[in-house]
This record gives structure tokens, C-alpha cells and sequence, in this order.
């Protein structure tokens, strides 16, 4: 089999207060975030962005302790899962990748070329797929493998998604069970998916899968609970003027306060580590707004982190794609490795929800870079005359 290394990828996050601004300015370089029709714009926008953020940010993970705990708990996973991979006979190195703060995609591959691994697994920690996520480090794995020689001569295999996975879906079950079983009338609880959002028209425009596969995913794990309880699906974590994937985590806990839910268990579907979005926005965020709409008792299931159960899923999931090595979501050139995921979003004439959406994209660089303009005393305004 030769030498075996598993690369985990994740989003990565600011270790330290002082990390946010840069880990800002990473994430919004990235199109597969923000899509701009003119690319040199994308880093300037990204610097203004991240600028503007930093001091909020800064204050959101001073709540949770002064930086993200992604990375202590992603090694965690790394290492209970290279146990459970030696238990189960398969001696294996496990390389995290972080998307936009340390360790990054190209240290872990640096590491894993020096390492000598012959035969990779590419496991992305996103049980469900999508173009933002898994598909933006494919995308960077691909520019990787194209101008590094030396990987030319190593195989892999890209486990796409996994979110119908027997092991994960017991363990997220378990953990929604526990919760229920602390309250006084289990039965009477209202059971609340928040995943991460993602602007609608990667879903319509692009193909993301990703609304169905979370939606799948909520009902296979209701399935595995098998449990009367009502259930609600919603996403959090939208930001900019674009419309985002509804409900809205926010408008859907105020709906069923009015309704007179007093009993809400939340749980974050699309995440398996804690970070600023189960800490954070969640845990604070989501509980003011439930307590302000009446509901007295919000319990929030943990991230499945280094759960035995989840980690064992992975684990399977390892030994099947060595086993039977597959690339569901990529196409394969015979003569070059290449992960080949959703096209990029197409401009269309006339009125058309393509042409509304990309539209609204200019108006808002349009009003971005007037705003700079106004701040900075400085630009094409100002030269030709208009502004003084």
C-alpha cells in the first residue's frame, strides 16, 4: 500500500486576538467566499472588509477566550483518529490543513512531500458539501498537485462528503438525545438544525449541493433518533447584501417563540468542532434573542469533536476510499490529478436572476469604492473633478 497520510481539511481560525485581522483578510480573499466579477478587486475588497471587522471579531473571540479553539481540537481529531487507524492495523500520518490560518493547506502538503507518503486520503471535516467549504480547498489542492512535481508520483482519493455516514449520524443522534433526556418533558422539546449558510445562488446559479445534503442529512439524523419530536432546519452566519439560504437562524427561533415554544434544543448539523460559531454566535447570540422571544429553556448540543463514535465513522471512512478509492465529485484526467468541481457563476444578459444578482455585486462595489473614496480623500472622483 506504501506509505498512508490522511489530510484533514478545515476552515482554520485566529489562535490569538492579534490573528483576526489576517485571518479576516485570508477568508474574504478567497473567491469561493465573495464572488467579484473583476478579480483584481477581490484583495483590496478583502482588506477593506477585514478592517472594518477586525475590532468585532476581536470582541466576539475575546467572549470565548481570546482565539479559536479549531486548531487544538482539529489535532485532537488527528490524533484519535491515527489511534483508531493503528488499532485497526493501518499505520497512518495525519496532516491538518487549514483553509486560512495556520497550519495551511500548502504547510500540511510541505509536510506530508518531506514525510514520503505515497497514498493520500483527502478527508475534508465537513460532513456536507460545499463549494465555500470542501470545494474551495479542492480547488487550492489542485493548483497544489498542478506546480509540485514531486506529487506528481503520489496518489489520492477525495472523500467529497459523508454526512450520510452510519457512525456520524448514531453520534449526532446520541448528542441530541443526551440533551433531550436532561429536560423535564423530553417529548415536548423542539428540536433546531443550525447550519452554516451559504449565498442562494450558489445553489441555484452554481449547483451547490449543499441545501440538499443538509436537508437529507437533518432527516436521516431524526431518523436515527427516532423520536416524535418537531424539528426545524434554519441557517446562521449570513453576511453582505445578498440573499442567503432561508430560514435565517434568528427569524426562525423568533417564530417559534411566538408560537409559544418554551423548550429548544439546538444543534449545530453542519459542524463538528466547537469554534466562533457554536461559542459565540450560537451560545450567546441566539440565546438572547430566544430568551427576548419567550423561550425559557435553550440547551445546545455540543460538536461532536473527538466523540469515539464520530471518530471510528472516519476512521471507516478512511479504510473504505483506500479500499475502494472513488472521486464522486471530481472528474480524473488520465494524465493529470485534477478535482474538478462546480463552474463559476455565468453573466447573463437581460432580466434574469443571474443578471439581478450580479447587478446588485457592482452597485455594492460601486458604493465600496466610493466609500473609500470618501474616507481616504483619494481616487478617480476625486481626480476627474466630481469630489474636492
Amino acid at each position: 500500500m506504501g506509505r498512508v497520510g490522511v489530510l484533514l481539511l478545515n476552515l482554520g481560525g485566529p489562535d490569538k486576538l492579534e490573528d483576526v485581522g489576517p485571518f479576516l483578510y485570508n477568508l474574504f480573499s478567497d473567491p469561493e467566499i465573495i464572488r467579484l466579477p473583476f478579480r483584481w478587486l477581490q484583495k483590496p475588497l478583502a482588506w477593506f472588509i477585514a478592517t472594518r471587522r477586525t475590532k468585532t471579531s476581536q470582541e466576539n473571540y475575546r467572549k470565548i477566550g481570546g482565539g479559536s479553539p479549531l486548531r487544538q481540537i482539529t489535532e485532537a481529531q488527528g490524533e484519535a483518529l491515527r489511534e483508531q487507524l493503528q488499532g485497526s492495523g493501518l499505520d497512518a500520518e495525519i496532516y491538518i490543513a487549514m483553509r486560512y490560518w495556520h497550519p495551511f493547506t500548502e504547510e500540511a502538503m510541505a509536510r506530508l512531500i518531506d514525510d514520503g507518503i505515497e497514498r493520500v486520503v483527502i478527508l475534508p471535516l465537513y460532513p456536507q458539501f460545499s463549494i465555500s467549504t470542501s470545494g474551495s480547498s479542492f480547488r487550492l489542492l489542485e493548483k497544489i498537485w498542478q506546480e509540485n512535481p514531486k506529487l506528481q508520483e503520489v496518489e489520492y482519493t477525495v472523500i467529497p462528503s459523508w454526512y450520510k455516514e452510519k457512525g456520524y449520524l448514531e453520534a449526532m443522534a446520541e448528542l441530541i438525545a443526551q440533551e433531550l433526556d436532561q429536560l423535564p418533558n423530553p417529548d415536548n422539546a423542539h428540536i433546531f438544525f443550525s447550519a452554516h449558510g451559504v449565498p442562494k445562488s450558489y445553489v441555484e446559479e452554481a449547483g451547490d449541493p449543499y441545501q440538499q445534503e443538509i436537508e437529507e442529512c437533518t432527516y436521516l439524523i431524526m431518523q436515527t433518533l427516532n423520536r416524535a419530536n418537531e424539528y426545524t432546519l434554519a441557517y446562521q452566519s449570513r453576511v453582505g447584501p445578498v440573499e442567503w439560504l432561508q430560514p435565517y437562524t434568528e427569524d426562525a427561533i423568533e417564530e417559534l417563540g411566538e408560537k409559544g415554544i418554551k423548550d429548544l434544543v439546538v444543534v449545530p448539523i453542519s459542524f463538528v468542532s466547537e469554534h466562533i460559531e457554536t461559542l459565540e454566535e450560537i451560545d450567546i447570540e441566539y440565546r438572547e434573542i430566544a430568551e427576548d422571544c419567550g423561550i425559557s429553556n435553550f440547551r445546545r448540543v455540543p460538536a461532536l469533536n473527538t466523540h469515539p463514535v464520530f471518530v471510528k465513522a472516519l476512521a471507516d471512512l478512511t479504510v473504505d476510499a483506500l479500499e475502494n478509492p472513488s472521486l464522486t465529485l471530481a472528474q480524473v484526467n488520465q494524465m493529470k490529478k485534477k478535482v474538478k468541481i462546480y463552474p463559476p457563476e455565468r453573466w447573463e444578459w437581460g432580466i434574469t436572476t443571474s443578471a439581478e444578482v450580479w447587478n446588485g455585486r457592482i452597485a455594492m462595489i460601486g458604493f465600496i469604492g466610493l466609500l473609500i473614496e470618501l474616507l481616504t480623500g483619494h481616487g478617480l472622483l476625486h481626480a476627474i473633478g466630481i469630489l474636492q
